[in-house]
């Protein structure tokens, strides 16, 4: 991207939302880089130390890390009414790294072809954390592209607006409440319009309709045809803290292994739903060093941060509390342009 935007004589911001890991993937990329910069937007206390340290640390003039007094949801809400704004949009040259971006969901779609052809081109199963969809979604398109797939299972934590739409067909938002897992504390899932999408037959204005009842009203019911489509290629379940403990240290006593939060609540769902002489494969998610708590708590021990994020907590934080508004985010954005 700052190779292609320096022969092109131009400039952009990158602006993300993030629930903890892709705002530190995407200041890694992008930390002093001379073309691009990064606005990052995270909800303020709802994230891990190490996941907030991770942005935070990283003091480069093209980065702002941007504290948002709000949920998941917030963040990704501003980052959107920003890109819908032309005026917005054009003035700052924005461009995204979430999901709503096609190229994340196409590049995650790899992972799940080379499973696949590791286990020599079974009919197999995923089971996919997921608060935003877009992973399991990547699944779905593997799928369409050649991999044989059984089943591909959504696994939520205590904010279940995916699992409850699969047992009862109606789209509700609640609210978000904080959870061992917060990279899933989400309960309005932008790619689950992609897979709506498909199920109407790409019928573009009944999903835009369903969608804005959705947001006007907190819920929306989906027609039984689309349900009756997803549900012969989805399935879900739901894992609440208590079990995500739980499975942590089933996994650490059978296998010697420490998995995260987000990683335990999809193993627990794999294991109750796989289906005998099916390969049922789980998705990872994180280091557990980023949720150290939650894995001492289940295991007693508390696991390490790489050698190379040694110092991380010692780092000194660089970070603006900002307001959940769309007038505090672009002023801050645009302090970042002229600065970067």
């Amino acid at each position: 991207l700052d190779h292609e935007l320096e022969r092109r004589g131009d400039t952009a911001i990158v602006v993300a939302a993030t629930s903890g890991d892709t705002g530190s993937a995407a200041i890694e990329a992008l930390a002093g880089r001379t073309n691009v910069a990064a606005a990052v937007l995270h909800p303020r206390g709802r994230v891990s130390d190490v996941q907030r340290r991770q942005m935070t640390t990283v003091d480069a003039a093209n980065v702002v890390n941007l504290a948002v007094d709000g949920t998941f949801d917030d963040c990704q809400d501003l980052v959107k009414a920003a890109f819908g704004d032309p005026d917005i949009r054009h003035s700052l040259r924005l461009a995204a790294v979430n999901s709503i971006n096609w190229g994340r969901v196409m590049a995650q779609i790899v992972y799940y072809v080379h499973a696949w052809l590791r286990l020599g081109r079974p009919l197999v199963s995923f089971c996919v954390p997921t608060g935003n969809f877009g992973n399991v979604l990547a699944g779905w398109y593997a799928a369409r592209m050649g991999v044989t797939v059984d089943r591909l299972v959504v696994a939520s934590n205590r904010n279940d607006v995916l699992t409850r739409f699969f047992e009862t067909g109606v789209l509700e938002a609640r609210e978000v409440m904080a959870s061992l897992s917060p990279s899933m504390d989400i309960q309005v899932s932008s790619n689950f319009e992609r897979i709506l999408w498909e199920a109407s037959g790409r019928d573009g204005a009944a999903v835009a309709r369903l969608l804005g009842e959705f947001r006007d009203q907190g819920r929306a019911a989906v027609p039984a045809e689309w349900c009756e489509w997803l549900a012969g290629q989805f399935s879900a379940g739901r894992v609440d803290d208590a079990a995500t403990v739980a499975e942590i240290a089933r996994i650490h006593d059978r296998l010697g292994l420490l998995i995260d939060p987000h990683t335990a609540v999809a193993t627990k769902i794999a294991a109750e739903q796989a289906v005998e002489g099916i390969p049922m494969i789980s998705l990872a998610t994180a280091d557990p060093a980023k949720f150290p708590d939650a894995v001492e708590r289940a295991t007693g021990v508390r696991p390490e941060l790489p050698s190379f994020l040694s110092e991380l907590m010692d780092r000194p934080e660089h970070m603006v509390e900002t307001a959940n508004d769309l007038g505090a985010v672009v002023a801050e954005m645009q302090v970042l342009a002229a600065r970067s």
